[in-house]
């Protein structure tokens, strides 16, 4: 691991071609943001929370998403699309709302409807 101090460093290993994600880790006193690159893990520590959220602000857009869905994030999006396909199946309310806990039950899901 490498430590940067200057925010203009950080930033263009963060633009750098082997520049694979960066993690935001917040405490009450500082803010740590680590860039993975091939060969080492490199960390900016900033003391001050505007510059932090203006430093989050210009990173590449290839990083705002740079952790995967949580399980209960991935149930809820299941759950939407699931709901649209039903309700754009067509009927009345009482109708959609059957469809979709038959097709529920039919896939077998652990959700409480």
């Amino acid at each position: 691991p490498k430590q940067i101090h200057e925010i203009k460093d950080f930033l263009l290993t963060a633009r750098r071609k082997d520049a694979r994600s960066v993690k935001i880790k917040r405490s009450k006193d500082v803010v740590k943001f680590k860039v993975r690159c091939s060969k080492y893990l490199y960390t900016l520590c900033v003391f001050d929370s505007e510059k932090a959220d203006k430093l989050k602000q210009s990173l590449p857009p290839r990083f705002e998403r740079a952790r995967p869905l949580k399980k209960f994030e991935l149930e809820a999006l299941f759950v939407g699309q699931v709901l649209m396909a039903v309700c754009y199946s067509g009927g009345n309310a009482i109708q959609v709302f059957r469809r979709f806990v038959v097709l529920l039950n039919f896939l077998n899901t652990d959700l409480k409807v």
